[in-house]
């Protein structure tokens, strides 16, 4: 079986040594590079299945680099910084990034998003018969994972295509910050997180007309998120 190839990126040469030994000892293959330059040319030649991006680096950094992969790639991206205030984690996550952790983090951590990212880029079973979801002007096709509003089509990072599909597949059903956690990550809740939110609200930039009033998420104040049958 062909080893899960991940490409560390970070200018720190210590960092992708200690990252390195410890997913290869995972049993991961790891390709590394020390900007956000070298990566887009090692993703363009070879099959990568996940990147770990740090954001504070020469050259080209994780934010520009992430902007520049999600043009061609919808690789899942972890990013790594030593910031850790919200506005910087919505930065992060606003450019296409599907995770974010702060330095310092614990390799068992990372390796637990790694594979958490890994299990949901994977879980791919669809219903034939529910290939295309229609919420009004919103169509979601399962099968070409696209999105359209009125015709025109949307882009969408691969975890906020999941958390809309969850939510379109279950009209009226209210999924809490943790519930939808635990359906798209493939993992438990982690308390404080503000991951859900954050991709939320980006959705919803992307998807209503006035993401303050919107019109196919909704909020269920105290409770979580539905689209309404």
């Amino acid at each position: 079986m062909n080893k899960v190839t991940v490409l560390v990126v970070d200018d720190d040469s210590e960092i992708r040594d200690f990252i390195r030994i410890f997913l290869c000892n995972e049993g991961y293959h790891v390709l590394e590079a020390e900007n956000g330059l070298q990566a887009l040319e090692i993703i363009k030649t070879s099959s990568v299945q996940l990147i770990i991006l740090d954001v504070m680096m020469a050259h080209m950094d994780g934010i520009r680099a992430c902007l520049k992969i999600r043009e061609i790639s919808k690789i899942p991206i972890i990013m790594l910084s030593a910031k850790e205030e919200d506005i910087d984690i919505i930065t992060g996550l606003t450019t296409g990034a599907d995770d974010y952790m702060t330095k310092p983090f614990s390799l068992l951590e990372l390796a637990a998003r790694v594979k958490a990212q890994l299990r949901r880029q994977s879980y791919s079973v669809k219903k034939p018969e529910e290939d295309v979801i229609a919420v009004g002007d919103l169509i979601i096709d399962r099968a070409m994972h696209q999105v359209t509003v009125k015709g025109k089509e949307i882009s969408l990072t691969p975890l906020e295509f999941s958390i809309l599909e969850l939510m379109a597949s279950h009209r009226g059903h209210v999924f809490s910050v943790d519930k939808i956690y635990e359906r798209v990550w493939k993992e438990s809740s982690r308390i404080s997180d503000n991951t859900v939110v954050v991709h939320i609200r980006n959705l919803r930039e992307k998807i209503e007309v006035n993401p303050r009033e919107p019109r196919y998420v909704k909020t269920v104040w105290g409770v979580g998120y539905k689209i309404e049958k």
